[in-house]
């Protein structure tokens, strides 16, 4: 079972002291209240009840005993010896040199704080359910879901195992759970549908790219031309039928995991995988990708449309500074008969012929017009 996903620090500080603990750590894991102090003060010579309030503490804080109880943080030493009224902490090395009375201890503590071992059957089984329902439910990374279950052994007073034990366990449960998906996945589909996701992985003649190296590219113009291909895209995914499965009982972060691995993964990578694994992962990838098929294909419209009205605002922009002039001849005429209209010292009787003196009757007409084609509404951008 490979257990690579585990970094060389994981490794190394795992069930150890990777720094000196906090102050809220010292508070929360190296306190000792009365009850430990009742405990602890059972041991008659310093160095004795030292070791035990440290095995104690450690165990709180790592979820495991150290090999030796004295590698522990000066801070945190000095922390639980004030506690202790111990005015020479150096009395602790007096400490290792009582193998037995050590492990005597260790036990002690266990029983009195309820603390499991890792093997006992009913702490495994419920850590495997909830590594399991974790790992089924989410895809987090292997490192992350170590962490994640060491953590939740320590809250639970669980002894940490080896870190290669824990480390197999971690990998062995998310293997099952990753398997499972690929199975559920793989049995979905009918035989027809698994044809035409298969076709996804193959070369046409004369091309360098398979159809899912083409499908999974987003449009990157804006152009009418751009805005067919994307739907041509999108019915290409609704063709495949996917959107008639029922994929509720699968998580959606695993169906997320596996699209993003069909985003860039080889086609010929996944073409030698395992028939449920491939099939899983472009059953997802055809999922995902027509969801943001939909969505590249309505983003790509608003586009076009926008630089189609933009580019409408500009052609109306310039043919309205080409008729401007027109616009201002039109309204100087109306304006000297509106001059004559509004002077008192013509008769009215006269009024028409004073106008059409000054403007003839088919240049009023012919300034009516254009203005009445130009002008535009004080409310029109």
């Amino acid at each position: 079972m490979p257990v690579e996903f585990l970094t060389d620090e994981q490794a190394q500080w795992y069930g150890r002291y990777t720094d000196t603990p906090t102050v809220a750590q010292l508070g929360r894991y190296f306190f000792l209240d009365d009850a430990d102090k009742t405990l602890v003060n059972q041991r008659r010579e310093d160095s004795t009840r030292l070791g035990f309030a440290l095995q104690l503490c450690t165990v709180r804080f790592l979820g495991t005993f150290l090999v030796d109880p004295t590698q522990v943080p000066a801070e945190a030493i000095h922390y639980v010896s004030r506690q202790l009224d111990i005015a020479d902490p150096s009395c602790l090395s007096q400490y290792l040199r009582r193998r037995p009375t050590r492990f005597e201890h260790a036990r002690e503590i266990k029983r009195h704080y309820g603390y499991t071992d890792f093997h006992d059957p009913s702490a495994s089984f419920r850590l495997l359910r909830w590594m399991y329902g974790r790992a089924w439910l989410s895809a987090e990374r292997s490192s992350l879901l170590f962490d994640l279950t060491t953590a939740w052994l320590i809250e639970r007073k669980i002894l940490l195992p080896g870190v290669t034990t824990l480390a197999r366990l971690v990998a062995r449960v998310r293997d099952q759970a990753a398997a499972r998906v690929w199975r559920r996945l793989a049995h979905l589909p009918t035989g027809e549908q698994q044809a035409r996701l298969e076709a996804l992985l193959q070369v046409p003649e004369g091309d360098r790219q398979s159809h899912l190296d083409r499908l999974r590219r987003s449009p990157t113009r804006v152009s009418g031309p751009a805005l067919v291909a994307a739907l041509n895209r999108l019915e290409e995914f609704r063709a495949l039928g996917i959107n008639t499965l029922d994929l509720t009982s699968i998580p959606s972060q695993r169906l997320q995991a596996l699209a993003r691995y069909a985003a860039t993964a080889w086609a010929p990578t996944i073409a030698r995988m395992p028939d449920p694994r491939r099939l899983a992962i472009l059953v997802a990838f055809g999922h995902a990708f027509e969801i943001r098929a939909l969505d590249d294909a309505l983003d790509l419209f608003d586009l076009v449309i926008t630089e189609v009205v933009a580019e409408a605002h500009r052609i109306g922009r310039k043919e309205r500074l080409r008729t401007l002039r027109d616009l201002d001849e039109a309204a100087l005429q109306l304006r000297q008969a509106c001059e004559i209209l509004l002077n008192d010292t013509y008769d009215n009787a006269q009024l028409r012929a004073h106008v059409f003196a000054r403007i003839s009757r088919e240049q009023l007409q012919a300034a009516i017009a254009t203005v009445t084609t130009l002008a535009r509404p004080c409310d029109d951008n």
